[in-house]
């Protein structure tokens, strides 16, 4: 049957034409909303957790990242709830009890600022304000920000537990935040330290790794002249040891040089000097060989103005003691006249620099680690550089100077120490270099390397709480737990492994009012290092436990909070109560604590099904999750990580507001609908970054038209189906039992598609099934027998077919595309009930024939050479319509011997009548050059043309009813 409709007026009404309300346009901006108030009407997600029960369902969770609770959603959070959503609607589907918990962080820095903010305009001072009015402030900005957020993903379509979320600020979550740090105070990890942190100046608090980006900033670099002492030997003591730096601001803090053991060194002489050199005739520079040219040319200096001397052993260095070029300089104080320290370390190359490394082990870790190991931290470490980045008031020379202004700006430091190098002829040479250097991900400044008192899980010692069975430590712990979890994709594995590995102790302390304080007492008068520093006691704990549990962290801060957690316990007098908020990826990784554990619809044992968050979260959520989880539980507190890349531009640029390329998922779900917002997360691959823009949205557009048509056909055909007369598979023409072969296939894929999260593969799958299998094949072969057949099985077969389709097809898309598909469902389907409350249907064992599709790749194939045929007469302008040709088909033995007879092949190729031979092609018949053992003739069709179906047939008009054939003559 052709796609037009007859026009013969007094047989149209007698066709059984598609009817149906659904509308070709969806209308989805004005539509969705009225299906989110239904799904909330008639309780769907309350529904499915007590089908569960009645059912006895395996638990199926997902634990959510908490999103940050401070502003509007930007297309990543669409991107990664949506996926989500998608997991956990399809797992639902396939049998679990998938449970959704949303969540939310909702302390820290960025909460702050924006009070402070406020603050800043009405002319008050934070520091004036009592802590707990400013900790009320931020909880209640956070949450307004948690219902607006809550909406925003609402009306993507996410389902879950939307009434009650899981917050980091809730009373309870509170409390076992604090259970869970004081889990690290009872087993002995918990330590004070001062060592080298990443510090944001500008925020005034430390940062962990997860917290930091990496941006290209220019720096100024300086190569500085330290003089030789001490060696006995004339032609050394003549000599300087040269460094390179990028950060001038760390050379009031230089304790040492280092220099590497298996490199070559030499003593290069000055010969001659172009005027704007700072260097002098006769000047002797100890360098690597291997970097000396280079740091010369810095110096303005050609190969003609020096030469080199001399080898410089390893011994010669070992003699070496070296003066910082400010010792002795008028106004110093003494500040640097102390000898620096000199000796081998294994981080030095030859690479870059000079070959001799500057070492300020207060600003740089692996200093401090040369240093610490070597027992001499007591004699390198300086507190010069202020919280807020600016040197000590009483620093020679520097002091009062900004590394960084509050704005993030560059400060006055540098300039000044440079100038100062200058002038007491400490510089060899100086310049600037672009870089990629760390920032606050927050503040979008940089940060730098600070030493400073902080609280540290240590995550190399041994954790004494008989939990060993993957480790005695974090790391031991964490690093085999990562190869129990199923990573998808793999490479997640080991970046985490390689992070885990490699990574410095956890700095869990934060110098900040808003997020949950370190729960811990400390001796007055006892050094860190001592046993009896920190105050372990559990009935100190359970009272702070308690008192959190009702009041929430704010209990911390009241007026006698240490006496009412000490007193008749300990004196306490004797103890000062520690300040310092937790770290708020420590809040984020128990997240599993309070809402997997402890929560009616957790997880049984406490351990998520799956996580699923950003590539970014390796050094984030994932990794702060398990460093909690193991050193607390002895396990990861996931069974699979799935993660996904970022959203870029159509070009593939990185969205910035300045740029002005983003695109905000509001304005998306007004233009288009959230299923198409939906289906674009669907139809790419998000496990690399994904690209978003008006172009890739228009096409997939076209794909949901594609397939909501699709959707529609079958709508059109179904109203008049009787489920009792369903046809059995067995019963079925060759064809019905075709397309069920290829659902029962395509069951197959979309469950394991689902079950591995594969979301592109899925739709993939189905809409190719739909356009090419269903639109392009079966529809437009069976539309014939669907409009014009009377009460035939041949009619009946091709209904129950498509009510297979519609079960199957509605079903499989509902969590990719929930509020079409409900619409879908809702056509035929009560008022009362839902898509969504629907499991994939199952597919019987019989539907499954191999023989029969192997067989009919073969029809299809001879197939495409009728149709190939027929089209080459259509454009000659010979037929207008299939229907008017009766093509003769030449087919080799092999293929005579799969092929249908001759009426049922008519049927496929949509003619009115074919005939099949089985011998060798004529020469002039047509043929496709990948297809073999085919040709075909052809010839009009002959007889007239059914006024009823149109198919021109001998026999027309030789029947009861004028003008039909006998088919239309018996149907009517």
């Amino acid at each position: 049957m052709c796609a037009d409709t007859p026009q013969t007026p007094e047989y149209k009404s007698t066709l059984n034409l598609p009817k149906t309300d659904f509308p070709m346009r969806a209308g989805l901006p004005k539509r969705e909303p009225a299906w989110l108030e239904r799904w909330e009407q008639i309780g769907i997600y309350d529904r499915l957790r007590e089908k569960a029960k009645t059912e006895a369902r395996k638990p199926f969770t997902l634990h959510d990242g908490p999103p940050y609770a401070n502003g509007h959603l930007h297309i990543g959070h669409a991107l990664n709830k949506t996926i989500k959503d998608m997991i956990v609607r399809s797992h639902q589907m396939m049998g679990f009890d998938a449970r959704y918990i949303p969540g939310w962080d909702c302390h820290g820095l960025p909460i702050e600022w924006k009070i402070e903010e406020q603050y800043r305009k009405k002319g008050r001072d934070k520091d004036q304000v009592p802590i707990n009015e400013f900790r009320a402030e931020c909880r209640q900005f956070a949450a307004g920000w948690v219902d607006i957020q809550r909406e925003e993903f609402k009306r993507l379509g996410i389902t879950g537990n939307w009434e009650n979320p899981y917050l980091t600020m809730d009373f309870h979550a509170e409390r076992v935040i604090a259970e869970e740090f004081m889990k690290f105070l009872m087993n002995g990890t918990l330590y004070q330290g001062s060592k080298p942190v990443m510090w944001s100046p500008v925020e005034q608090t430390a940062l962990a790794e997860a917290e930091v980006e990496y941006h290209d900033k220019e720096s100024f670099t300086i190569w500085v002249k330290f003089n030789v002492v001490g060696t006995g030997d004339a032609t050394l003591d003549s000599a300087k040891v040269v460094i390179w730096t990028t950060t001038p601001w760390t050379m009031p803090s230089n304790k040492a040089v280092v220099y590497g053991a298996g490199i070559s060194y030499g003593l290069y002489e000055i010969t001659g000097r172009p005027e704007e050199s700072w260097v002098k005739i006769g000047d002797r520079y100890l360098l690597a060989d291997n970097l000396a040219e280079g740091v010369l040319t810095a110096a303005r200096l050609d190969e003609t103005m020096y030469r080199r001397l001399c080898d410089v052993s390893q011994d010669d260095l070992a003699k070496i003691k070296l003066q910082h070029p400010l010792a002795g300089a008028e106004g110093a104080d003494g500040e640097w006249d102390d000898l620096r320290d000199f000796r081998a370390a294994d981080f030095v190359t030859d690479t870059e620099g000079t070959g001799f490394v500057h070492c300020a082990p207060s600003h740089g870790l692996e200093e401090y680690d040369l240093y610490r190991e070597l027992g001499m931290l007591g004699q390198v470490i300086t507190y010069n550089v202020n919280p807020d980045g600016r040197y000590r008031d009483d620093l020679p020379f520097f002091g009062g100077k900004a590394i960084l202004k509050p704005n993030g700006k560059e400060g006055n430091a540098n300039a000044a120490v440079i100038d100062k190098l200058v002038e007491v002829g400490g510089l060899l040479a100086r310049g600037k270099i672009k870089h990629s250097y760390p920032h606050s991900w927050r503040s979008k400044a940089p940060v730098i390397y600070r030493n400073t008192p902080q609280w540290f899980a240590a995550i190399d010692k041994k954790v004494g709480d008989g939990q060993d069975q993957h480790g005695e430590t974090i790391r031991e712990r964490a690093l085999t737990e990562i190869d129990n979890v199923k990573w998808t994709p793999k490479s997640g594995r080991n970046r985490l492994h390689a992070m885990m590995e490699a990574r410095p102790d956890w700095v869990l302390s934060r110098q900040r009012a808003w997020g949950v304080p370190l729960t811990c007492f400390v001796r007055k008068g006892v050094l860190p290092t001592d046993e009896e520093f920190l105050l372990r006691n559990a009935e100190v704990n359970a009272r702070i436990v308690e008192a959190f549990e009702a009041e929430g962290a704010d209990a911390w801060y009241e007026d006698g909070a240490k006496e009412r957690f000490l007193s008749g316990i300990v004196n306490p007098d004797d103890y000062d109560q520690v300040t310092d908020i937790l770290d708020v990826w420590f809040d984020s990784g128990s997240t599993h604590a309070f809402t997997l554990r402890d929560r009616e619809d957790g997880s049984e044992d406490g351990i998520a099904d799956v996580y699923m968050e950003g590539t970014d979260q390796h050094r984030g959520w994932f990794h702060s999750s398990l460093l909690q989880s193991c050193g607390t539980y002895g396990r990861a507190p996931y069974r699979q990580v799935v993660t996904h890349g970022f959203t870029l531009d159509e070009k593939g640029m990185k969205m910035s507001k300045s740029v002005g390329n983003t695109i905000v998922p509001e304005k998306i779900i007004e233009q288009y609908g959230a299923d198409i917002l939906r289906l674009w997360v669907a139809q790419t691959d998000y496990t690399a970054d994904q690209r978003i823009g008006p172009e890739i949205l228009k096409g997939t557009a076209d794909s949901y038209r594609r397939l909501r048509n699709t959707m529609r056909y079958m709508l059109g055909s179904l109203p008049d189906f009787d489920a009792a007369r369903a046809v059995q598979a067995e019963d079925m023409p060759e064809l019905e039992q075709l397309m069920l072969h290829k659902l029962a296939v395509l069951d197959g894929v979309v469950r394991d598609g689902y079950a591995r999260f594969d979301f592109q593969g899925v739709f993939r799958a189905i809409f190719d099934f739909a356009t090419l299998d269903l639109s392009s094949f079966y529809f437009d072969i069976r539309k014939d027998a669907l409009y014009c057949d009377g009460d035939t099985t041949r009619r009946l077969s091709a209904l129950t077919v498509l009510d297979h389709l519609y079960a199957r097809l509605t079903t499989w898309l509902a969590p990719i595309l929930p509020f079409t598909m409900e619409e879908v469902w809702l056509e035929r389907n009560g008022a009362d009930t839902s898509v969504h409350l629907e499991d994939f249907p199952a597919t019987p064992d019989n539907w499954r024939n191999d023989a029969l599709a192997a067989r009919f790749e073969k029809i299809r194939m001879v197939r495409r050479v009728v149709t190939g045929a027929l089209e080459a007469q259509r454009t000659a302008k010979v037929i207008g319509s299939s229907l008017e040709a009766d093509p003769t088909v030449y087919l080799d033995a092999e293929l005579a011997e799969v092929m249908p007879d001759a009426d049922t092949f008519a049927d496929l190729c949509i003619t009115s009548q074919i005939t099949l031979i089985a011998e060798d092609a004529p020469a002039d018949a047509f043929t496709l050059p990948d297809i073999t053992g085919v040709g075909v003739t052809f010839a009009k069709a002959d007889g007239d043309k059914c006024a009823r179906c149109w198919k021109v047939l001998p026999d027309v008009g030789t029947h009861t009813h004028d003008a039909v054939c006998a088919r239309c003559d018996g149907a009517l």
